[in-house]
């Protein structure tokens, strides 16, 4: 396999777990969290936000876009090929929509969350702190999720065209 080859395949997984990580909130976990009350809700969210702070995540969430701009590089030529197209149309959508949005949107309410001492806060606290929080971050997260999306479209794009040289 040539590396050119493997950084593609290697850019398209990694988007495709991050897609999937996404659309897992979006489908799953955020619905479950939502029907619990919000003392659960706030402490579950908080544990959960603690839990994906791992090395596996961060290798896929940060391997992603290096990929993908690696591999969006490695197909650079002139003339341009639609593959090169793909690529950097795919590298674009995800650096705005997923990584952008993560870090810029839902990483400060993560951190907003994580602050909040939930042990001395009384109820109506505890369910303002839910509504600055849940409404948003769903919200970012939908963004994320769609963006992945496009991006894992635009690599299957990208893997289906021809390489001219």
């Amino acid at each position: 396999m040539k590396f050119t080859t493997l950084i593609l395949v290697l850019a398209a997984t990694t988007t495709a777990l991050m897609a999937g990580v996404f659309y897992a909130f979006s489908c799953s976990v955020n619905p479950g969290l939502g029907r619990q009350s919000d003392t659960a809700y706030i402490s579950a969210f908080q544990s959960i936000n603690r839990a994906i702070q791992n090395p596996v995540f961060f290798v896929v969430f940060m391997g992603a876009p290096l990929l993908l701009l690696l591999s969006t590089w490695l197909h650079y030529r002139q003339p341009t090929s639609l593959r090169f197209w793909f690529l950097l149309a795919a590298s674009a959508v995800y650096f705005a929509g997923g990584l952008g949005v993560t870090v810029f949107g839902n990483i400060p309410l993560n951190e907003q969350l994580d602050s909040f001492n939930l042990l001395s806060a009384s109820a109506d606290e505890i369910a303002r702190q839910r509504a600055r929080f849940e409404g948003p971050w769903n919200r970012l997260n939908t963004i994320r999720t769609l963006a992945c999306t496009l991006a894992v479209v635009l690599l299957i794009m990208a893997c289906l065209s021809p390489d001219e040289k």
